[in-house]
């Protein structure tokens, strides 16, 4: 019982991260199954990223039946996630040991702070008026930036997309969350297959519990996420942020 209350919870934290901003439910999941389970982080990270394959793609799929996804360019940069993700990878595997864990805790506060402060206030007119040549060229250039500290530090994918696609692409709110959602299902589904192959099958009951919760609370968020006005959506999505970030730094300071 403990383990499902558990499980659900952390499903209730990465689902609604998921449905509002496109965030990894690593970053939920991961140190509450690590700190209250037990669970070996490598398996927890598996279990986590599995989690995100269901949710990312309901989540990507209510955003684009409300045309809220751009679909040919997040291609482009999703392509130059997964590239690049390996190089930095590689080159962290040539540096010295550091430990960057909490750069996406901080990113998902600060954000979260920053979309209650600041909102994103974009409109899809000016987001269309961007030649379609300028934006694949941001797409590549964004997709290997994101890529690469990924990789570097392990840490920050779904976070940094809603960072770049809104404040470096000029992306409105709700394409840029459908667009980071849609880059995320097949990051998500590389990352829990590898983990999968390598590690082995992770505890099935924690599995299940995480999924079944995740995509549900992802579904509900989404699903609210497309139907709500810009200046709801920047106050919902930064207090879901603010709460998840002080969360998860509160989880991690218990372990």
């Amino acid at each position: 019982m403990f383990k499902f209350i558990i499980c659900f919870i952390a499903g209730i934290g990465a689902g609604l991260g998921t449905g509002f901003a496109g965030m990894s439910a690593a970053a939920v999941i991961s140190p509450m199954l690590i700190t209250f389970l037990d669970i070996p982080a490598y398996e927890a990270v598996g279990i986590a990223l599995a989690s995100d394959v269901l949710a990312s793609a309901v989540s990507a799929y209510t955003y684009g039946k409300n045309k809220n996804l751009d679909i040919r360019n997040g291609v482009i940069m999703m392509s130059m996630v997964l590239l690049f993700t390996l190089v930095g990878s590689w080159t962290a595997s040539l540096l010295p040991n550091s430990t960057m864990g909490s750069f996406s805790m901080f990113m998902t506060l600060l954000l979260g702070i920053k979309f209650i402060v600041k909102p994103v206030m974009t409109t899809r007119e000016s987001m269309n008026a961007v030649s379609g040549r300028k934006r694949i060229v941001q797409s590549v250039i964004s997709g290997i930036i994101v890529g690469f500290i990924c990789g570097f530090i392990g840490a920050g994918g779904g976070m940094m997309m809603l960072l770049i696609l809104t404040g470096v692409l000029g992306y409105e709110l709700k394409t840029a969350v459908g667009t980071s959602v849609f880059i995320m299902t097949f990051t998500a589904l590389t990352g829990a297959v590898s983990h999968f192959a390598i590690g082995g099958m992770p505890d099935l009951w924690c599995l299940l519990f995480c999924i079944g919760s995740t995509l549900l609370w992802a579904r509900i968020a989404a699903k609210f996420a497309n139907k709500a006005s810009a200046v709801t959506l920047n106050r919902a999505t930064g207090v879901v942020l603010t709460v998840l970030g002080l969360a998860i730094l509160g989880v991690n300071y218990v372990k």
